[in-house]
């Protein structure tokens, strides 16, 4: 199994090699993996405020109260941010995390919302769509965000 650092490295390059060797540029993927443990040990040591830095309250809410369930939730939203900024490319920009905020829609779809100064430099950016995708099990949480182009319906017959 490839250890963080590893998996860092390979998506590196990877956008290297799709963007031309521009890695350092935004390629509009962005993958995390977050340890969660690192988040358990983070919710013992500091608890709400904790909380209240990274995570809104509907963020906090969709994880839930099973404790080890919600720490899992609560890493793949940290996860989701992280795959955000570097999908978006706002790592230089300053955003808050609450900036980015992960919703649990009804049926469990997670859909991620933008606002505050984040959501400034998207629609600067022409940044209007993008796709989530979380999974956690056990130690690891991750999360994919990717920049997509709306679909564009074929014209109507006359």
């Amino acid at each position: 199994m490839l250890s963080a650092h590893q998996l860092q490295v390979s998506c590196a390059d990877l956008f290297g090699a799709v963007s031309g060797g521009h890695a350092g540029k935004a390629p509009g993927l962005g993958v995390d993996l977050v340890h969660v443990p690192r988040i358990a040990r983070a919710l013992d040591t500091f608890g709400e405020r904790f909380l209240r830095r990274l995570f809104t309250a509907v963020e906090a809410r969709d994880a839930g109260s099973e404790p080890m369930l919600r720490v899992e939730r609560l890493a793949a939203r940290f996860a989701a941010k992280e795959a955000a900024i570097k999908a978006f490319g706002l790592a230089e920009v300053g955003v808050s995390w609450r900036d980015l905020e992960v919703e649990r829609l009804p049926g469990g779809v997670p859909v991620l919302r933008v606002h505050g100064r984040a959501a400034e430099v998207l629609r600067s950016r022409g940044i209007a769509h993008w796709a989530l995708s979380l999974s956690h099990d056990g130690d690891h949480a991750v999360a994919v965000v990717a920049i997509v182009q709306p679909a564009v319906s074929a014209p109507s017959a006359p």
